[in-house]
């Protein structure tokens, strides 16, 4: 029988779908009843799945999202102000095509970075490069990167992710270099990229807090006109569910 060279070639093209599908095939008799289009088809099908789940594992792997947000998890019943229609919006990916962006505002233990990282979650789910990091890590990359001289590499390649996910902007006032690098990510990704920020700090404080008019003025032109807003209030979720360190929770 030719089966298992046909296998083992199958495995040194790395079609390892559809080499677990004729394995199947194999050891199943009603599929004997198939026509050979048939059959083929069921590998084919196999192998595009394989290669779909493979991509989204390092998409998310990628990622490096830190809270396990999933959409389809939120939670509706805690009122902090959560529009269910525009979520349901978002939730199509449809920001991200049209390179928009969403800001993420309200008190600490609302769920901002919950959500954030659903959103980013599902945009990995629809074929979208996410990487998330929290302002002050991205700031810290970025001061080392001007003194080792890869600056330039380093904003390159965050200027091609689809979804950058900034956790806790506008926290503090921003430094000299911090403002300029952050408005080169702002211009590089306008119309092209999309962002998610979320920030204990109203926006209304955020011009304040970017510090020079000049630049703050050309950051919030890039951020805030074409974003999606979801402003968030109430009681902390952490605070009413008394979660142990470490549990996860919907949000």
């Amino acid at each position: 029988m030719l089966n298992q060279p046909t296998i083992e070639k199958l495995h040194t093209m790395k079609l390892l779908g559809m080499a677990d599908a004729f394995r199947e095939q194999l050891e199943t008799a009603a599929m004997c009843q198939l026509s050979f289009e048939e059959r083929f088809a069921l590998l084919v099908d196999q192998q595009w799945l394989w290669k779909e789940n493979r991509a989204l594992a390092r998409r998310l792997r990628q990622a490096r999202l830190k809270e396990r947000g999933v959409i389809e998890d939120v939670d509706y019943q805690h009122p902090r102000g959560l529009d269910r229609k525009l979520l349901r919006t978002l939730a199509s990916s449809e920001w991200v095509r049209q390179n928009q962006n969403v800001l993420l505002i309200g008190p600490t233990g609302i769920g901002k970075s919950w959500l954030a990282c659903a959103l980013a979650q599902k945009a990995c789910r629809d074929g979208f490069s996410v990487l998330h990091k929290r302002t002050t890590e991205l700031f810290r990359e970025l001061a080392v990167a001007h003194v080792d001289g890869s600056i330039g590499r380093v904003l390159l390649k965050l200027s091609r992710i689809d979804v950058l996910l900034l956790d806790d902007f506008a926290m503090a006032p921003l430094k000299d270099s911090e403002r300029r690098d952050f408005l080169e990510i702002c211009d590089d990704r306008y119309q092209r990229r999309s962002l998610i920020l979320t920030s204990q700090m109203p926006i209304a404080h955020w011009h304040e807090q970017i510090g020079d008019p000049t630049i703050a003025d050309s950051i919030l032109d890039r951020l805030v006109h074409n974003a999606y807003r979801i402003e968030l209030q109430g009681e902390s979720l952490r605070k009413k569910r008394g979660r142990k360190p470490g549990e996860q929770d919907n949000q």
